[in-house]
């Protein structure tokens, strides 16, 4: 893991959705800290500051350091409530680590070698069905994504989530097998191009079309054509 991320944490002590709204008019997210044997702690962090680091996708898959004071814990982002149409965090849940024990937590797919695969070249089109999956590990082994090589992938070929490489220490949270068809769902495949064409009419129907036009004949749909008057 290359990028550190830290967190500014306030002590906070009302409690309620009054108490919540205030601190939201003042630029602070209520945020609760718990687990790793410590105490549950009512805090509040900064809003905007918050908001530039959930827009890194890093910042969701990383061990993050809090800072209360002058004390300082290791979390990780358990659950961000969002405002439904308003840019806006309204609550955060942060979980104590400890280094001796595992965690659970959800981590990126990343698909390299799209292009290159015989598939794509071939005009397939390739498809991910699968974005991000759920891991279990140590602390210190904690992948900021997954990295799946497509560029072996033919047209019709498949990647299911038996085929993830894992790195040391990490399985999945719900780990599958090749024989686990229910479970074993498809993360990403190639497929072939759907090739869509409109019906010509034929080429006898469109010259009487432009015979009858020069002619002055008019014709309505599902009618015989009429002469024009004399």
């Amino acid at each position: 893991m290359t990028n550190e991320f830290m967190l500014k944490a306030e002590p906070r002590t009302d409690a309620g959705k009054g108490a919540s709204r205030r601190l939201r008019r003042q630029g602070r997210v209520p945020a609760i800290l718990y687990g790793g044997g410590g105490k549950v702690l009512a805090l509040s962090l900064n809003q905007s500051d918050l908001a530039h680091n959930l827009h890194n996708e890093a910042f969701h898959s990383h061990i993050l350091t809090i800072k209360i004071g002058r004390k300082s814990e290791k979390v990780i982002l358990k659950d961000v409530q969002a405002h439904p149409f308003k840019p806006d965090v309204l609550h955060v849940d942060l979980m104590r680590v400890v280094a001796n024990k595992e965690i659970t937590m959800i981590v990126p797919l990343h698909f390299v070698g799209v292009e290159s695969s015989p598939g794509v070249r071939q005009g397939g089109v390739f498809s991910r069905n699968v974005v991000e999956v759920e891991i279990q590990c140590l602390p210190k082994n904690l992948p900021e994504f997954l990295e799946v090589d497509v560029s072996g992938l033919d047209i019709g070929d498949a990647l299911h989530l038996s085929d993830i490489p894992l790195p040391p220490g990490v399985v999945l949270a719900a780990p599958v097998s090749d024989g686990d068809s229910e479970r074993n769902v498809t993360v990403a495949a190639i497929h072939h191009a759907r090739v869509t064409s409109e019906e010509e009419p034929a080429a006898g129907t469109a010259e009487a079309t432009a015979e009858e036009v020069a002619a002055g004949v008019t014709k309505e749909p599902g009618d015989k054509a009429s002469e024009p008057a004399a």
